[in-house]
């Protein structure tokens, strides 16, 4: 679909200085990607997974290393293959 819109040049350039996108349109699509992912991701914490506090606590191991589990998933390859996760 063909869209005119106002951009902030500079705001624009730096999305695709960062995502390493070869043209505007790549890189406003990989932020319109990632803006809708972290969305859905929010949607995924608040409304949690249906588990009861003891069926969490069963889902962990519990002689695993507490300060090695991840908060947070790791940082998206910008550039590569597109993905709709």
């Amino acid at each position: 679909m063909k869209i005119t819109i106002n951009m902030d040049e500079a705001l624009l350039d730096r999305v695709v200085a960062i995502t390493e996108a070869t043209t505007k349109t790549e890189a406003i699509h990989i932020a319109l990607r990632e803006v809708d992912r972290r969305a859905r991701l929010v949607t995924v914490l608040r409304e949690g997974l249906g588990a009861s506090a003891d069926e969490l606590n069963e889902m962990f191991d519990p002689n695993s290393d507490p300060d090695s589990l991840r908060v947070a998933e790791s940082a998206p390859a910008y550039g590569g293959p597109e993905s709709d996760a």
